[in-house]
């Protein structure tokens, strides 16, 4: 006879795509006696939790449901439970549900049961717009619709590593972005510093990422990857646009990282609560020359690294005049040893949003990997 979380996750894996919250609503009323069921995804900004229904969107810190989505653990408060929904470490929200069992058994299936909701809205992401349009406080640019669903994520675990990163604006981004694949042994990560305005700098980000994955699948070493990219660019575009990227390789096994820097972000390590910034070869931008011959360059990280990588948005944001600046960065950069990568970039962003006095004018881009070291 199955039990809760399996009927659980066969009414999921059963339900159409725009109805897995009020399937899993009924299903969980007969298991539990739970008359509510809400599901709150995180938006655009990682500033605010939306309500899929038509709740009161959740923007105050300390809330439970911001508590429930920081630390990742369920959260019981004011008669209401609060669960992390998400997969492979990609956070997409968090359920509520009311009122909450008192059986600790109950609980752990529920966050169970949270998960799995979590896998099922990746699956079905693809065939219905409800749960994307659910999630933005406001109309995305064109561009910036372009640039979101281009990405791979906004967070990814695996024993060995925890990585995140955040586009900004996050309304209005238009060519700044970044790509990440894994396959067990090796970790690859590119992150772009766009460059042109509105759609043609999200059209040229896309050849060059496409152009990227179109070369890493082939397995092609990142010299060749980044040589294959370059040459697409050049040959739509002969030199009148390019961009700047930075790819790197992680060991997963050893911990060595290879680089490519094609006129990148800067890359900044955080070690032993120290900062630096890591010392590449610059090289030229994607597209600029035709047949530009690419060189990887190689350094060792140790267990408990921390990488950053952020476009020139970042140092560069304004506000009276006065620039952000690397000094500021690396400040703010060693205040983020305890948090976990997503917390790092989502803090870092509401830094800068505290230092203009809004959102980010020009594109800017932050990625956090921390290596945690070799994992069985």
């Amino acid at each position: 006879m199955s039990g809760p979380e399996d009927r659980a996750r066969r009414t999921l894996t059963e339900a159409p795509a725009d109805l897995l919250l009020d399937r899993l609503g009924v299903d969980l009323e007969q298991s539990y006696g739970i008359t509510h069921t809400e599901l709150y995804q995180v938006d655009y900004r990682l500033s605010g939790l939306l309500p899929l229904g038509d709740g009161e969107p959740i923007t105050a810190p300390g809330h439970p449901a911001w508590r429930c989505f920081d630390h990742q653990e369920p959260v019981v408060a004011d008669g209401a439970g609060w669960f992390p929904v998400g997969m492979r470490g990609e956070r997409r929200g968090v359920l509520r549900v009311s009122p909450v069992p008192a059986d600790p058994d109950a609980l752990r299936e529920l966050d169970t049961i949270s998960t799995v909701l979590g896998h099922e809205l990746s699956a079905v992401m693809a065939s219905t717009d409800i749960y994307l349009t659910a999630r933005r406080t406001r109309r995305l640019t064109l561009a910036a619709e372009m640039q979101w669903e281009l990405l791979p994520g906004r967070s990814r675990i695996r024993p060995s590593f925890s990585l995140a990163g955040q586009l900004e604006p996050a309304y209005a981004v238009r060519g700044d972005s970044f790509d990440w694949s894994d396959d067990g042994h090796r970790l690859w990560l590119s992150v772009v510093n766009g460059s042109g305005e509105g759609v043609a700098a999200s059209m040229l980000t896309s050849l060059a990422t496409h152009a990227l994955r179109n070369a890493r699948r082939a397995e092609l070493g990142l010299a060749d990857q980044a040589a294959l990219a370059d040459q697409a660019i050049y040959a739509l575009h002969r030199g009148g646009q390019h961009l700047s990227a930075l790819l790197l390789e992680l060991d997963l096994a050893t911990g060595t990282m290879t680089v490519v820097d094609a006129g990148s972000p800067r890359l900044v390590r955080l070690r032993d609560g120290e900062v630096s910034e890591q010392v590449l070869e610059k090289q030229f931008p994607l597209g600029m020359f035709e047949g530009t011959d690419y060189r990887e360059q190689q350094f060792q990280l140790r267990p408990g690294d921390r990488l950053f990588v952020v476009s020139d948005g970042v140092v560069d944001a304004t506000a009276k005049r006065i620039r952000y600046g690397e000094t500021a960065l690396d400040r703010f950069l060693r205040r983020t040893g305890p948090m976990e990568p997503l917390d790092a970039v989502r803090s870092l962003i509401g830094d800068l949003r505290a230092f203009v006095a809004g959102d980010l004018v020009d594109d800017a881009v932050v990625v956090c990997l921390d290596w945690l070291g070799p994992q069985n």
